[in-house]
């Protein structure tokens, strides 16, 4: 198999995964969308409009964190195909503010097979520059996937 290639379970795992994204109850609070090409990565992109700014005229750092930690989970949970991951730490950098238009959250696995995985990520602006960074860990739940309404719907 090429190196960009992935197993039919694998593809089936990606493709559950970002249902699982749409099918949560707060993403319909954001114009946003999950992509996962590899094992190890994510990518969200979502559109930061008016309704997300603090009172001087910015994304709140909800946002930043929201996409961060969104990016950098996902990235983690597609090496864990039974199990729902949580979040138990995340540290952020904001960097630079942004304000109306579309951020793009890249996600990256670093660490852990087994119980806890450590994941990265960071954000992108229009311009390409890099708006915000962080670092999350994540454990595995006693929550199974397949039982999550979302995950393959």
């Amino acid at each position: 198999m090429a190196q960009d290639e992935h197993s039919p379970g694998e593809e089936l795992h990606f493709r559950a995964l970002e249902s699982l994204y749409r099918s949560a109850p707060v993403n319909q609070l954001f114009d946003s969308r999950l992509e996962i090409t590899k094992q190890g990565r994510s990518r969200l992109i979502f559109d930061v409009t008016e309704a997300s700014y603090h009172a001087a005229g910015a994304a709140h750092g909800t946002i930043y964190f929201k996409m961060l930690d969104d990016a950098a989970f996902y990235a983690a949970n597609t090496l864990v195909t039974d199990r729902f991951l949580l979040t138990t730490s995340f540290n952020l950098h904001f960097t630079k503010p942004v304000r109306e238009g579309r951020v793009v959250a890249e996600g990256k696995w670093v660490s852990g097979k087994r119980r806890v995985f450590v994941a990265e990520s960071r954000l992108i602006d229009e311009e390409g520059d890099e708006i915000g960074r962080g670092t999350g860990t994540f454990m595995k739940s006693h929550i199974s996937l397949s039982g999550l309404d979302g995950y393959g719907s």
